[in-house]
């Protein structure tokens, strides 16, 4: 073991003050289960305060909401424990449900409310007339743990969210700015391979890490919206940066060269890049020139390396402009931590906040999961009319929950048990040994004093804090034994058997119903980009780029552990859902610029219809070929948009698109011809 450093210190001490201190106010005020308070205490605790903040508002709403349907279930449903037993499988599962489904640090909200409800049902099933002064005292104990919690972390030496987020930021930027040069300069596949993966891991983790910022305790909550703009503009980069590497791949083909005019710009773009946060606006603006006048104009005689070419610099332009205003967005973030005023947000409040994949199947799936482990303890506890059955029902719901959003919760409720298991002698230890002894609360709270220093120590390391809070929650779970004056060997040793039945059911069920493989996971989450892509191409209408961006490279987010778990030979499939992401944004381009073309739209509206039907049957797993039919549309559309007069930008744009596609669904095909090529004279 390590010796604890300053922030794990100030953690434990803190945590540790926080808790005593609901403690004692729970003893004060009379509470029944002062130990709930202790408990809650720990479980808000976070490294950040304003993580703390969130944390707490998501639990206090939650176990509100959970109270009142146990208060109004539990008296009309008492006298029939089957119906009774529906009921709360059927509330918990439809909250775990909505918990697996919001994969932000709200759906913590949606989990508490489904099983504080049976965390208060269950025990109050054999005095159901006292159920609304339990779920009153349930309600006021956790908050006020909620309260001491949120109140010391946020005034006792308060760790703001700012300078773990803008590491996280700044770690985006910087591995960003290397997947460019290292696809500007030609790097090996494998190399750019692995820049692409580590910032869609970046850009997940810094999405969720981002949650908080509203309820930080420094001025970093003011840059919500631009910290916001800052994700959007980094997701927007793999398109671009994907679009150009497959671009310089198709005019290299064959051994040919770039243009010397189109290599010396990409070598400037990289020296621009390369700078970091010395790189300048004026610069960029002098690279959009530059990457303008290197634009062939398209028409009716363009060869496909015209197009090749066009499309190229159309996406080193977008990649310089969103590179650019990342620069741009960090730098007034740094300006407002420090305190100056922010310009207004950049559409940011009307963009979807939903953007993150969802797994309806799987939220489903865990949820009747939880519901079964619910109703075999019932089933078990009403068949045996044993005196402690509530606590099993009520531990298998909780372990249910908390390892729901896990392709394979197993390990964790087993680890879980196992530590619960560990905490069982020093349990005994408090409880039959030192408890007795104690008075009065000074010495209640220096006997604690040593055990929650060490644990808080451990709950603060990443590594360690799921085993350390399995070994608080069974200690400060046996100590409420205290507070019902059940503290003798026989209730010890029943408790303790009903808390490892309720955490064994939970696992073991899961391992039956709910645990699914890597493989089968990735396929899933494929399966979905698959069937967004059909929808994409079916609707007269594309959603926000910066939307659809985002969900889809949460997904190759998604894809990369589950691969490394699967232990593939290779990583094709997450190839293929950058592949997918720069499918998607050709087609949304697409439906944005044939609505300047009506002249053309004859000739779009096939290519769309047929990757709908591709798309469509690739996420039904039913195959999806990529036909020669389906190049020849390209081909046709092609060509009609580019002897289509009119809007010049709208033109350019579902020519760039149309490259995109064929470029991604037929890479080796013959180069595209014109309809009217160009004659060249001998």
């Amino acid at each position: 073991m390590t010796l604890p450093n300053v922030r794990e210190t100030i953690f434990s001490l803190k945590s540790y003050l926080s808790a005593i201190m609901a403690l004692y106010l729970s003893y004060s005020i009379g509470l029944p289960r002062p130990f709930w308070a202790m408990t809650t205490a720990y479980i808000v605790a976070q490294p950040w305060s304003g993580a703390v903040r969130s944390k707490a508002l998501y639990r206090l709403i939650g176990t509100f909401c959970g109270s009142a349907m146990t208060v109004y279930m539990v008296p009309r449903l008492s006298n029939s424990p089957v119906v009774m037993t529906a009921a709360m499988v059927a509330w918990v599962g439809f909250c775990l449900y909505l918990s697996v489904l919001d994969r932000t640090p709200r759906s913590y909200l949606f989990m508490l409310a489904g099983y504080t409800a049976a965390m208060i049902g269950f025990p109050s099933v054999s005095d159901p007339s006292q159920v609304f002064d339990t779920a009153l005292a349930r309600v006021e104990e956790i908050s006020l743990g909620i309260v001491c919690a949120t109140l010391i972390h946020s005034v006792v030496l308060p760790r703001g969210l700012a300078p773990a987020l803008t590491l996280q930021l700044d770690k985006a930027v910087r591995d960003a700015k290397l997947w460019i040069h290292d696809t500007l300069s030609g790097q090996t596949a494998e190399q750019k391979d692995r820049d692409r993966r580590v910032l869609a891991n970046d850009i997940t983790q810094l999405r969720l890490l981002s949650t908080h910022v509203p309820f930080d305790t420094g001025n970093l909550r003011w840059t919500a919206g631009a910290v916001r703009a800052m994700q959007d503009q980094i997701a927007a980069l793999t398109p671009a940066v994907s679009a150009v590497e497959d671009r310089m791949r198709a005019l290299q083909a064959d051994g040919r060269a770039l243009p010397a005019p189109v290599s010396q710009v990409l070598a400037d773009i990289s020296e621009w890049i390369n700078a970091g946060a010395k790189a300048t606006h004026e610069a960029a603006v002098q690279l959009r020139a530059a990457v303008a006048r290197l634009t062939p104009a398209i028409d009716s005689h363009s060869s496909w390396r015209d197009a090749l070419l066009a499309s190229l610099m159309t996406r080193l332009r977008e990649l310089i402009d969103t590179y650019d205003e990342c620069l741009a967005l960090r730098r007034e973030i740094r300006a407002g931590l420090a305190g100056a005023p922010l310009r207004p947000s950049r559409g940011g409040a009307s963009r979807p906040s939903h953007v993150l994949h969802r797994d309806r199947g799987m939220a489903l799936l865990s949820a009747a999961a939880a519901g079964v482990a619910i109703s075999a303890c019932c089933a078990f506890w009403i068949g045996t009319a044993w005196s402690n059955g509530a606590t099993a029902a009520l531990m298998a719901a909780i372990f249910s929950c908390f390892f729901a959003s896990q392709d394979n919760p197993v390990p964790g409720i087993m680890q879980f048990l196992t530590y619960t298991v560990y905490s069982i002698p020093l349990s005994a230890l408090y409880l039959l040994g030192i408890m007795p002894a104690i008075h009065s609360f000074e010495m209640l709270a220096l006997a604690m004093l040593p055990t929650a220093f060490v644990l808080g120590i451990f709950i603060a390391r990443p590594a360690s804090t799921g085993k350390a809070m399995a070994v608080l929650f069974g200690f400060l779970g046996t100590m409420a034994l205290q507070d019902t004056h059940a503290a003798d060997l026989v209730s010890f040793i029943d408790t303790q058997v009903a808390q490892c039945l309720g955490v064994a059911t939970a696992a073991i069920i899961a391992a039956i119903f709910r645990t699914v493989s890597a493989d089968w996971s990735a396929r899933r989450i494929q399966a979905a980009n698959w069937n967004e892509l059909a929808t994409l191409a079916s609707s007269p209408r594309a959603p926000a780029r910066h939307t659809y961006a985002a969900r889809m490279l949460d997904r190759i987010g998604l894809l990369q552990p589950r691969l490394a778990l699967a232990k593939r030979p290779d990583d094709l499939v997450a190839a293929d859902a950058l592949k997918d992401l720069r499918v998607g944004r050709d087609i949304a381009e697409l439906q944005r610029a044939r609505r300047h073309l009506p002249m053309a739209d004859a000739s779009i509206a096939p290519v769309l219809d047929s990757l709908a039907q591709f798309f469509r049957a690739r996420s039904a797993w039913r195959g999806g070929d990529k036909t020669p039919q389906l190049l020849a549309q390209i081909d046709r559309a092609l060509a009609s948009v580019s002897a289509t007069p009119g809007t010049v930008a709208a033109r350019d744009r579902a020519v760039v698109a149309l490259v995109g596609l064929r470029r991604a669904f037929f890479p080796e095909a013959a180069d595209y011809q014109p309809a009217h090529p160009t004659l060249e004279t001998p």
